[in-house]
């Protein structure tokens, strides 16, 4: 999550960090997007962050992209 006004990283999450990927069986697939989705949101409202934009980069919103968004609503962010 980047603050566009100031280029600042606000909060990040990855299937690759160590408290994320305990909670991961597998790699990159929709089980590990909710997961990632779920620690983004968890981090961003740690921060004071509850209103985001998703930017998908161009990828279609659905599989992955899409679990993603709806994990990190589900677990409080606004879009």
């Amino acid at each position: 999550m980047v603050d566009d006004q100031t280029g600042r990283t606000l909060a990040a999450a990855s299937s690759l960090d160590g408290d994320v990927k305990k909670s991961i069986k597998g790699g990159g697939n929709i089980a590990a997007a909710k997961v990632v989705g779920k620690a983004i949101a968890e981090r961003a409202k740690e921060k004071g962050v509850d209103k985001v934009v998703y930017d998908r980069g161009g990828y279609q919103y659905h599989g992955r992209v899409k679990a993603l968004a709806e994990a990190a609503r589900e677990a409080g962010l606004k879009f």
